[in-house]
Formats: structure tokens, sequence, C-alpha cells
């Protein structure tokens, strides 16, 4: 068949990350000529060829299992075009896949056909099984002629088996606004195994609504997102960042939504208006038109498939015997927040009967870390789970919106992995819009309490502007003594993860301002297996002068900062 030009110079990815290609040009695509299915399944191509390239939101892997994994495209001639579908005609197209065991394309071991219907907004979802585990793959996709980039995945370990140590990196708080994706492009640079996102991967706001001081160096499109075809068009906008689309195309995905997947601080079935207002019916149907655009721009499983505004996003990735991987839900079914949210003095965050995960899930998580055989039991969520207490006297002023608004839910699930005799249980969170990293206890009113887990907290890819670079601490480690370390610079955290630590280093970049800024290390930590809580190894000096500067709170609520005191 003959191919549509698609050279290594034209592709914005082919000149995204170095050794392994991973994405296209002159690698990939070598072989392009060698991209067919059986003649009886060729695609059949009514009506007139697609006006320009289709991939122009790129290629994604996600979900890996010991024997497969997704694969995951969506069409676009015009990722800009008005009503969502990316200027793709309204009809089904029959999209060609193929996976292969090199970057040549020269040993490919699996190859079909799937289905890209306008229902679904021309996105394909391919669920393989069957292949060998601990193992490295690429794969690409072709319709009407147009070959996409390559992307590079692989499948976990064996479960008896530990595997090679495993280099994962997690990111949160991507707000197209606010700054360039460039962490996304470093970590893609990192060439990691595997990649959690915790949240935050778009934001709902139209241009103007979430501003930073000196105005947003990039706008967003449309109005705020409330339909299915506003959810769409945003989705859209974000996925043509190259940067974006790099770090999907370099491993793998685990993915979680937070809140601006939907809207604000949104909590169960209750808007961000709070539940006193008649809007609960059109948030429901805000909420399903999210989840379905979220469904339709992510690689998850058919079991993810949302069921109007319901939706199964909590799940268990085991990675052989070295991790198991909890991914949570803390929105979906949490009461709401107490006393008004924001930062409050609250009795009622400490009632028992408040959750923020639900009682299914909650049997669901706990229940896992009975059965857990693995070395390290790893939750990826959202917001923060350790106590923070801004108040340096007696009252506890804490967020309603974190963990803290739901004590007795915190209490209950770190329990649970003591009670459950977890070897190494380490929280994952985003949200915050800065780098924190803390000791988990079980009482953290008790001065003598000792360590039970570890949090590692990402800052945020863009979301708050550059922040400020500082010496690593923060006034609230003064009465907060399991909160270890602190930095108010976007970045992300790359872990290596082995049978006998899980080393994070906490990366920054000076800006988000301009693209192209460099990413260097700000600080180490070490987990060593079977001795709760962190260890610092490096810490970057601050020869900067000046003081941390506030950047908007999280939350857009109030004048107080996640970044001061």
């Amino acid at each position: 068949m003959p191919e549509a030009p698609h050279t290594a110079a034209s592709s914005p990815l082919a000149r995204a990350v170095g050794r392994r290609s991973l994405l296209v040009g002159s690698l990939a695509l070598g072989a392009a000529g060698a991209l067919t299915v059986p003649a009886a399944a060729a695609p059949a191509r009514p009506g007139r060829r697609l006006p320009g390239d289709p991939f122009t939101l790129g290629v994604a892997s996600g979900d890996p299992d010991h024997d497969g994994f997704v694969l995951w495209t969506r069409l676009a001639v015009d990722p800009h075009a008005a009503g969502g579908l990316g200027g793709m005609p309204s009809r089904t197209f029959r999209v060609e896949w193929q996976v292969a065991a090199d970057d040549r394309f020269r040993r490919i071991v699996r190859h079909g056909v799937a289905q890209a219907r306008p229902q679904s907004a021309h996105s394909v979802h391919v669920e393989l099984s069957g292949l060998p585990a601990g193992r490295e793959y690429w794969y690409r996709f072709r319709v009407d002629g147009h070959v996409s980039p390559a992307g590079r995945t692989r499948t976990a370990p064996h479960p008896f088996s530990f595997g090679e140590p495993l280099t994962m990196g997690f990111v949160s708080c991507s707000q197209f606004e606010h700054g360039y994706f460039t962490s996304y492009r470093r970590l893609a640079e990192d060439e990691p195994d595997l990649i959690l996102h915790l949240g935050d991967y778009q934001y709902e706001y139209k241009k103007g609504d979430y501003t930073i001081p000196g105005g947003n160096p990039r706008d967003h499109e449309g109005p705020e997102t409330v339909s299915l075809a506003d959810y769409r068009h945003r989705y859209a906008q974000y996925r043509s960042d190259p940067d974006l689309r790099a770090a999907h195309a370099a491993a793998p995905w685990l993915v979680v939504f937070d809140d601006h997947e939907v809207e604000n601080n949104w909590a169960g079935t209750v808007p961000e208006e709070g539940s006193d207002t008649p809007s609960t019916a059109a948030f429901l149907k805000r909420r399903a038109a999210a989840f379905q655009a979220y469904y339709e721009n992510m690689p998850l499983r058919r079991t993810s498939l949302p069921h109007g505004p319901g939706m199964q996003l909590y799940r268990r990735i085991r990675w052989g015997r070295l991790a198991n991987f909890h991914m949570l839900d803390t929105r979906q079914f949490r009461d709401d927040q107490a006393c008004g949210d924001g930062y409050k003095n609250c009795a009622a965050a400490d009632d028992p009967s408040r959750t923020i995960t639900g009682g299914v899930q909650e049997k669901w998580l706990i229940e896992g870390f009975r059965r857990s055989a693995a070395r390290w039991d790893i939750l990826g969520q959202q917001v923060f789970f350790g106590q923070r207490d801004r108040d340096a006297g007696p009252l506890k002023v804490t967020s309603m919106d974190a963990w803290d608004g739901y004590t007795a839910s915190r209490e209950r699930i770190t329990r649970g992995w003591v009670d459950a005799r977890v070897r190494n249980a380490v929280v994952l969170t985003g949200d915050v819009h800065a780098h924190w990293a803390g000791d988990l206890e079980l009482d953290y009113d008790d001065p003598s309490a000792r360590p039970v887990g570890s949090e590692l907290v990402c800052s945020s890819v863009t979301t708050g502007g550059d922040g400020a670079d500082g010496d690593g601490t923060h006034p609230w480690f003064k009465h907060n003594p399991a909160l270890k370390f602190y930095s108010n610079q976007r970045g992300y955290v790359l872990t290596r993860i082995d049978r006998a630590q899980m080393k994070a280093d906490f990366k920054t970049v000076p800006t988000v301002r301009t693209p192209g800024a460099a990413a260097s290390t700000k600080a180490t930590y070490v987990i060593e297996d079977r001795v709760p809580g962190l260890h610092q190894t490096y810490l970057r000096p601050y020869t900067k002068p000046g003081t941390l500067t506030a950047t908007p709170d999280l939350d857009r609520q109030t004048v107080e900062a996640e970044t001061a005191p």
C-alpha cells in the first residue's frame, strides 16, 4: 500500500527523546511498508480520504500486566476543530495496529485491526494478552495511508519473578495555561519503565478564569468544560502538546483522575457549589460527560468504561513480586468536604463515619494488603495523605479536601497495612503543586510515634507557574515533624525500585514560562526495605537570594497558598 509522506523531520515526536527513538522517524517508520494485515482483514475505505494526518494526538499504552497491556490512539485531523471530534468525518474507521519486539519493526509479534467510531471520538483501545512477561515492545497504528508515531511499552514481570529494577516516574497537575509541559519531556528522556499520572491531567476553566502572576503563558480554547464536546475538545488541545505526546509514547501509564478532570473540588455527587444548591442533577450529567471523555483519552482497559456518571477506576496492577500498585479513586465515593472545605479547624473531620474512598473501595484496599506478597505496596492516589497542620498553636488547621479532612478513613487504611504486616508501604501523591516528602504514622499527635510508611508527593507539571527555589524546608516543619522535604518548583519524581530500596529523585525545572528548560535533581530520598521512613541522601544547595514566593492556592478558594505558612 502506498504511504503518505512521513519523515523524521516532519514528526514533532521524532525530535523528542534520544536513544531508543521512542518515537518515530526513520527508525520506527523505516519499515512502514510492512504495516499490513491479512488481505481478508484489509480495511475498507469508503468515502474521501482524510485531508491530513489523523495521529496529531499521538499514541499511548497503559495498565500493563505480565502478559499484555492496553494500546491507545485517537484520530483527529484537526485537534482544535469545534465540536470536540478533531475534524474527523462522522464515520467509522478501521485502524491497523502493530506490536514489535524491536524499534525498527523487523520482528512483528502481533497485529490486527480496531474500530475507531465517532461515538467514542474515534478513540481506539486495544487490549493485548498472551505476550511474554518482562519484555519491551514497540507499537504503532495506521489508517488511510497515514502511519502513527511509534510508542514504547512493556509487560510486567511474571507474578513469581522480581524482574529487573523498576524505573518509575510520577506526575500530576498539568494546567496548560500556566506554562509549558517541559517536565513531561524530561521524564520521557529518562526512559522510565512506567509512568503514573495522579490527577489533574487537564483543567476545566475557560481563558482568564485561572491566572498566575504575570499572566498565563498560553490559553485554553473554548468555554469552561461542561458538555461532552467541551471535554473532548479540551483533551485534544492538551494532547496536541508535543511534550505530553512524548511522555505518553515513552512508557506505559497508570492513570487516576482527581478533581479538575471534572470540576474543582467535587466530592461524590456534590458539585463545587455544594449540596444545598439545585445543581446536583446537572452535575451528574457533567460528571458523565467528563468520565466519558476521560476514558476516550486514556489507555484504560474496558473494565473502566464509564456507565453514565459512574466509572470503575480504582484497580491493582502487579509488577511481579516487586510491587503492587494500588491505584485509588478519592473523588467518586467520598463524603462532601467538611466545614465548607478549605483549611479549617474542624471537628467533623474526625467523624468516624466519614470516608474519602467509600466503604467498598476501602475494603478492597485492605483486603489487598492482607493478600499481598509484594516487596513494595504502593498507593497511587490524588491528595495529601499525611497530616499537615498549618497552625503552630493549639488548634489543628488542616485541608478538608485532603485525607486530613477524613482522619478516620486515613487511620483505618494505615492500620490496615500495619495489621496486614505489609513489608513496605509507600503512598504517592499529587494535587498540591509542590514537592513534599514525609513519614506516615498511626498517630500524628504522639511525639513518640514511629514511622509506619512513607509519602512522596510530586510537584505540578505547570500549575501555579514557576514557583521558586528554596532550601528544602518549610515553616510547617516545626509543628509537623513527620514532614521532611519541600520544594516549590515545578517538576516530577523519578524513582528506582529494587529488592533492597526505593530511591526517589525529586526533579525540578527552573521555569515553565518558556519551553525547553533543563531538569535537575533537587533532592534524593531513599526508603530501605523493612525500614519505614525516609532517609535523605542528597539536597541541592539553595544559592538564590530572597524568600519563597506564594503561588495561587490549588483550590482557588482563599489567599492562603500551599507555598506559604
